[in-house]
């Protein structure tokens, strides 16, 4: 007999609510709001796309993301009416874009997620190796930032962008004066026409390019001697021999991106490899991994370079430097074209020379003729236009893309010229010092949400596409002058009118998809006249014994200081101090003993050290921190760029100094007046060991005449333990205490680390944060140790001239007394010492220590060789990290997300959406560390079985391995015979971290090679 009960689902339907007859009737209570993200209702009546058809190609995203065209994030969910072709839910989509914010300057590959960027990979398309260093692949994290400007402003208060034209138009026709359009670099063909268009249409318009980190001297030498202001292009991979004096060309120098090319000569193949020597005044990431490096201060630098192009001796060089010139120049003469000389000397002589020496030894190198146009600045002309500004005949000025109120060096002129000039509109992504003081405010999308175009050389271009819809009601600068313009195009129509017909061999489509393309601009870049006077001439006869000479740079973290509200790049470690979230003033151990300045560190291992004030002229900035560094030039001191930002950015990143009020005149090198100041900073240094003790097994490393004339097992031996009395090498299955299983069916995945090819670069670091959802602690937990980098680069210090007498010195220790005090020296670096990098994750061991001690089967063994780590069963006892030899576990001492004692952009929905889905976002309490992202080596699996293919050499990537454009971190199969990693295993180079343990890793390093051969 069946039942004819009634249930009832709530007591709403138990009591008739007029709620749940609705209910029956209709989804949704509420109207969803299509038109929030389709705009005007009347546009949409006379549209022929409908509501339907909207839902399917535009997507769902839970963030609403992939809809976002208003205010602020979206917070309703849409769901699918019919599901999207091109977004499928879980699998990941990549997109081709450009960064050129003004500094940087590279082709990417976006990946999305549910219509989130999520991630930065190099688009490897790209001819111009411009690289993804640190900065660009942090660069994602700065679209969620919830400072940036969320919509237009007059006076402070919000407005629509109605409003905002229609004062800032009536503005502009209204302006006595010249109007200044005060830009950063665009390197943008489509740009440059539009402003060409805008200057036309009001007549007065006088367009200045700034560059914040200035190559102006490099600008002029190119513009006098070749009639085009640009600058050389160099091609390192050609380089069989480099000399630089003062130009960080694996860093920052010239717009960077040298270092993928340069690293690529630097692995010995058929006996050779190319030599570098560098003549610098800070220890640079140039410098570290050079063969030789000569320290020399600033006012001897252009004394080096004129002893090469002349070749003789110079009368102000000590004879040290003498020596190393001579051997400088006849290697360069002996190496012909494929001879090169860098110069990062801000003087305009000194960068004509440069440009001679490369000329008259034929250089292959350089090449003049597609030259590089990413930097564009005129010193003189923005020195100019603070003039003007202060005279009053500016009437309007319009900033996009910089903040000259904190980074002009003269920003109290500047600030004064503000004010007595009647319109002043900045296009900016953020509340910053400038748009503080500016009237009308222009919120501005980031790159990944805009429309352009690149040229980064003479021939070679690349396409910016936006890979999200505006997260907030922001609007181009390209748009808003077309807007001032009349013109009803949009920039995206607009831009490709630009370009129709001019796109080489490609088509508009087939260049949005790749990105990148060679063709000839379809418009001229401007002239523009060199500057005048802008040479910096410091010789020793003009120091006056009291002062010291300052050298000021930029660091792979924060560079020129735009993405400071980064949290991934402020807790990012500089590859050669160590030091995280600060600048700091780097000093070499004798100036510091003289003046009375220390480092030391306390109990609990943090670092500490003595504050000085620095002075340049009139201009004093007080309580810089110190840092002895091994390598300083005697009598010259180091400072970064880019730190001391306070408008717009949030208080736990408020960090470092000022130093833009230092770069006096766009010059680099100053003199520079040191005075001791009370209090004692706390640095947040996370490595405490400077040096490798001798310790030859953790760094291998031998000459370029040593690898090609010895057997390997001389530089490269394998350990020995005894067995029956009998010396057996450790990769002996005989000495085993583990039983190994099989690991001959199907994928066996392993790493190869070149040591030849890292330069220390940390792109790799940032990468593994983006992809697997590390952490950021902030400054007073990694000075407690307790930072959460899955994956960190080592840096070593020889305590001798090189690692090969350190080796010696410990070799030769004899006695208590000579042990005592030998190993202690050997704690100390040399005052130049050499230097090598050393990117160690978690190894991944296949006798792993770490899997015997854990009482709850947390960490296990994969048939694939992965070292894998089950969060749910940790109860963090930590007992693997204690027996973790290469102590790369981190323990999850806190809840990181949605804590607001950490809040680094994960405290907000905005911020969440950089996570990746694919990665489990970890509680407090757990032991976390390097994955060989499983997920994505799955997911390689699973898309060739779905294909019915068989695997691909080089398919197999994890986020460190496809960062790393230098070809050191290479990822791979072993089981799958002709791979490169094979090739890699086999080579003579390899070796195991701490071989002698007996982990057996999967992780393997290359013997570091050193060209050491003089002239």
């Amino acid at each position: 007999m069946s039942s004819n009960k009634k249930y009832w689902k709530s007591v709403e339907e138990l009591n008739g609510s007029s709620v749940v007859e609705t209910l029956r009737q209709k989804e949704f209570t509420e109207e969803i709001p299509v038109e929030d993200f389709l705009g005007d209702k009347e546009k949409l009546a006379d549209s022929k796309t409908t509501r339907r058809d909207f839902l399917k190609y535009v997507g769902f995203s839970t963030a609403a993301a992939s809809l976002a065209a208003c205010e602020g994030p979206v917070t309703k969910s849409i769901p699918y009416v019919v599901q999207p072709d091109r977004i499928v839910p879980g699998v990941a989509n990549y997109y081709a874009s450009t960064i050129a914010d003004g500094f940087d300057f590279a082709s990417v590959l976006i990946k999305t997620r549910e219509g989130r960027p999520i991630k930065v990979e190099y688009n490897d398309l790209s001819e111009v190796k411009t690289g993804a260093n640190a900065r660009v692949h942090a660069s994602v994290l700065s679209l969620y930032d919830n400072n940036r400007v969320k919509r237009p402003m007059i006076g402070g208060r919000n407005v629509s962008w109605e409003e905002f034209d229609r004062e800032t138009r009536t503005a502009l026709e209204n302006t006595n004066g010249d109007i200044v359009l005060l830009t950063q670099t665009f390197a943008s063909p489509s740009t440059t026409k539009l402003i060409q268009e805008f200057s036309a249409k009001y007549g007065n318009v006088r367009h200045v390019v700034y560059d914040t980190i200035s190559e102006d001297a490099a600008l002029n030498a190119f513009q006098a001697k070749y009639g085009r202001r640009a600058l050389p292009n160099y091609d390192f991979s050609k380089a069989k021999m480099v000399v630089s004096v003062g130009a960080d060309f694996l860093g920052d120098w010239q717009g960077g991106g040298f270092d993928a090319a340069f690293a690529h000569t630097r692995i010995p193949k058929n006996g050779e490899m190319s030599r570098h020597v560098q003549f610098e005044s800070n220890m640079s990431l140039t410098g570290a991994n050079a063969d030789k490096r000569v320290a020399v201060k600033p006012s001897q630098q252009k004394a080096v370079l004129a002893a090469l192009r002349g070749g003789s001796a110079s009368g102000d060089l000590p004879e040290r430097i003498n020596e190393a010139v001579q051997n400088a120049h006849k290697q360069l003469r002996a190496a012909g074209s494929g001879a090169v000389v860098v110069c990062g000397i801000p003087d305009d002589e000194a960068q004509k020379w440069a440009l001679e020496i490369n000329e008259s030894l034929g250089s292959q190198v350089m090449d003049v003729s597609n030259a590089r146009v990413i930097r564009q600045g005129n010193a003189s002309e923005v020195a100019q236009v603070v003039k003007d500004m202060n005279n009053g005949s500016i009437g309007a000025l319009l900033i996009a893309g910089l903040n000259p109120v904190h980074t002009l060096p003269n920003a109290k002129e500047f600030i004064e010229g503000l004010k007595k000039v009647e319109t002043v509109v900045d296009f900016t992504t953020r509340i910053d010092e400038t748009s503080v003081l500016s009237k009308y405010v222009a919120a501005t999308p980031h790159y990944l949400e805009s429309w352009g175009d690149v040229q980064f050389t003479e021939q070679a271009f690349s396409l910016m596409q936006p890979t999200i819809r505006p997260l907030f009601d922001t609007r181009q600068f390209q748009d808003t002058l077309l807007k001032w313009s009349d013109n009803d195009a949009s920039y995206y129509e607009y831009l490709k009118e630009t370009w129709s017909g001019g796109l080489g061999s490609k088509t508009w489509s087939e260049a949005i998809h790749d990105g990148v393309f060679e063709a000839t601009s379809p418009v001229p870049m401007p002239s523009m006249p060199a500057s005048g006077g802008n040479a910096i001439s410091l010789d020793v006869d003009d120091l006056d014994g009291e002062g010291f000479e300052l050298s000021l740079y930029t660091n792979v973290a924060i560079g020129d200081g735009q993405q400071f509200n980064n949290p991934w790049l402020q807790e990012l470690p500089d590859p050669l101090t160590r030091a995280s979230w600060d600048n700091y003033v780097t000093m070499s151990r004798t100036d510091a003993e003289m003046l009375g300045l220390e480092n030391y560190h306390v109990a609990d291992g943090g670092l500490n050290g003595s504050y000085v004030h620095l002075s340049v002229g009139d201009t004093i900035v007080q309580n810089v921190p110190v840092y002895i560094m091994p390598g300083q030039a005697d009598g010259s001191i180091g400072l970064a760029l880019g730190y001391g930002r306070k408008a717009g950015v949030q208080e736990e990143m408020q960090t470092g100094v000022n130093a833009y009020p230092l770069y006096n005149d766009f010059k680099s090198m100053q003199k520079v007046k040191i005075e001791k100041a009370p209090g004692i900073h706390e640095f947040a240094c996370i490595q405490l060991h400077n040096t490798l003790m001798g310790r030859g097994d953790i760094i291998k490393e031998t000459t370029l005449e040593i690898f090609n004339t010895r057997d390997a097992h001389i530089w490269n031996s394998t350990p020995e333990v005894s067995l029956n009395h009998q010396e057996t090498p450790v990769t002996s299955p005989e000495v085993d205490i583990w039983e190994s299983f099989d690991r001959t069916t199907g994928p066996h995945f392993n790493m190869s680390i070149d040591l030849n090819a890292c330069t220390g670069c940390a792109a790799c670091v940032i990468a593994c944060h983006s992809e697997n959802n590390v952490p950021v602690v902030g400054k007073e937990e990694v000075r407690k140790s307790r930072d959460m980098h899955w994956l960190r680069i080592d840096r070593y210090f020889s305590s001798e001239d090189t690692f090969t007498d350190d080796l010696e010195k410990k070799e030769n220790i004899e006695g208590l007394g000579s042990s005592l005090s030998e190993f202690g020296e050997l704690e100390q670096p040399a005052e130049n010492p050499q230097v090598v990098f050393q990117p160690v994750m978690c190894q991944h061991c296949n006798h792993a220590p770490c899997e015997t001690v854990c009482p709850v089967a947390a960490t296990s063994h994969g048939r694939q060789g992965q070292n894998q780590m089950i969060y749910n069963r940790c109860v963090g006892t930590r007992y693997c990290a204690n027996n973790c030899p290469y102590k790369v576990r981190r323990f999850n001492w806190f809840s990181y997300a949605q804590n607001d004692e950490f809040d680094y952009h994960l405290n907000n929905d905005l911020g969440r959406m950089v996570l990746n889905p694919d990665v489990t976002v970890r509680s407090r309490g757990v032991m976390e560390k390097c994955s060989m992202c499983i997920q994505k080596t799955q997911k390689t699996i699973l898309d060739a079985k779905r294909e019915g293919r068989a695997l691909r050499d080089g398919e197999f990537e994890t986020a460190c391995s496809s960062a790393c454009d230098k070809g050191a971190i290479i990822f791979g199969d072993v089981n799958n015979e002709g791979t490169q990693i094979l090739e890699k295993k086999n080579d003579d180079r390899m070796y195991h971290l701490l071989e002698y343990v007996g982990t057996k890793p999967n992780v393997m390093y290359q013997t570091k090679v050193r060209n050491t051969t003089e002239a």
